[in-house]
């Protein structure tokens, strides 16, 4: 009776100290990952302005009768390939 209630005391102490410990884990990760996706929303930010930037630059130079096309790697500007 008494290893029993020994037993399940054990029990009762394991199962407590485990959630415990998850619930300080979850804090901890959470913590640990916000910094890294702002700064991920940032580059992505970034990144979203360059584009819009660059779209909105190529759409001025279109409706001004002046296209700048680059030229393709390797090729001219009738879009045939170099023969190697």
């Amino acid at each position: 009776m008494v290893v029993m209630i020994f037993l399940i005391g054990l029990l009762l102490g394991v199962l407590g100290g485990g959630a415990l410990c998850v619930r300080y884990l979850r804090q901890e990760i959470a913590a640990d990952v916000g910094p890294g996706l702002r700064r991920v929303q940032m580059q992505l930010d970034n990144l979203n302005t360059e584009i819009n930037l660059a779209l909105a630059t190529r759409l001025a130079d279109l409706s001004k009768g002046n296209p700048q096309v680059p030229l393709p790697s390797g090729g001219d500007r009738d879009g045939s390939r170099p023969t190697t």
